[in-house]
């Protein structure tokens, strides 16, 4: 930690953050001199009974979710990886969330507490290390998703949950706005969903829970059992699928999920219940945000030209607490600058 510590205390120019590299391709492109904290490793506390692990931001998330496997017991955010590289600390830096994210919660909903480097070099400690700690500003969540702009992430500890006994996949034939309907109706009714996705005229859910539970809710929807399921989700969560494979701009538009057809022009795929829709296409980075604006969502560029901004344009208040925000946390504005918007 000391050595990261003086080189933030020694910069005179912008610092890019860098664990794994696994995510480099997410966000604006960014200049400056690489601060590799890739070393910054190692879990530091695991209570399985508590339901609490503490490790290094730079611990591969291989690694945590090997020893939670020993115990039963998973990141129930479902972390994509997108390499075997990734890290504790550039998943949340990113705010990434897998395919069960709707049904369990958000990276930053298991976030506990953050140790994190401000622009100073000065060491932060925000939140704790059980599940009640609610006292104070809820700064570590904060730093899930703010993509290294405010601080380098140290060391997080995060409430993680039992694995279910019994997983299944199941797959119904049907168009875009009969699996919306579907997703939205079974999303409120007492089924053990945890992932549903619509592909290629193709509904995908998954049922996790009690064995019993698990069957139950089989023999109420039917479906046909998908005998790989786990190795189509990962496919999704970490973009190996098909439908992520081409050179075509990838979108991802995040909306209601009662939102209809957005008719654009493209291949699609929708997840998280209809929450989350990608998009390949080549239609204008306006005609695409004004859409999804006009639903009351916003689209994020994944990869493509990003001469039009990777993230969808700010209210002017908003953008004028991103600053501040930035201004207290980074005063010198050295830590990945510009990497999620030009003005910080």
């Amino acid at each position: 930690m000391q050595e990261i510590i003086d080189r933030i205390h020694a910069a005179e120019s912008p610092l890019i953050i860098r664990g794994g590299g696994t995510k480099n391709w997410h966000g604006e492109d960014t200049k400056g001199e690489v601060l590799d904290v890739s070393s910054n490793t190692g879990i530091v506390s695991y209570e399985p009974g508590e339901l609490v692990l503490t490790a290094r931001c730079g611990t591969p998330l291989a690694e945590i979710e090997a020893l939670l496997a020993q115990h039963r017991q998973m990141l129930a955010f479902e972390p994509p990886h997108f390499g075997s590289g990734s890290t504790l600390g550039g998943t949340l830096a990113c705010g990434f969330s897998g395919p069960r994210r709707p049904y369990a919660g958000s990276a930053r909903d298991f976030v506990l507490g953050i140790d994190v480097l401000d622009g100073n070099g000065q060491l932060l400690k925000f939140g704790g290390q059980v599940i009640k700690n609610v006292a104070g500003y809820d700064v570590s969540r904060l730093m899930v998703g703010a993509l290294g702009t405010l601080g380098v992430l140290m060391q997080a500890s995060l409430k993680v949950l039992p694995k279910p006994q019994s997983e299944m996949t199941l797959q119904f034939e049907c168009g875009e706005a009969e699996a919306l309907q579907r997703m939205n109706e079974w999303a409120g009714k007492p089924l053990p969903l945890s992932a549903s996705a619509w592909l290629s005229g193709v509904l995908t859910i998954r049922l996790s829970g009690a064995e019993s539970t698990v069957q139950a809710a089989h023999a109420k929807l039917g479906g046909e059992i998908h005998d790989r399921g786990a190795e189509f989700w990962k496919g999704l969560r970490d973009h190996t699928a098909a439908f992520f494979q081409d050179d075509v701009p990838l979108w991802r538009l995040s909306l209601p999920s009662t939102t209809p057809s957005l008719n654009l022009r493209g291949k699609h795929f929708i997840n998280w219940g209809g929450a989350e829709r990608w998009l390949k296409s080549d239609a204008s980075a306006s005609e695409i945000r004004a859409r999804a604006a006009a639903h009351g969502g916003h689209a994020t560029l994944h990869s493509g030209d990003k001469s039009a901004d990777v993230f969808h344009p700010l209210p002017d208040a908003l953008m004028k607490y991103h600053r501040r925000l930035k201004q207290q946390f980074d005063p010198r504005g050295i830590l990945n600058v510009g990497r999620m918007y030009s003005a910080f």
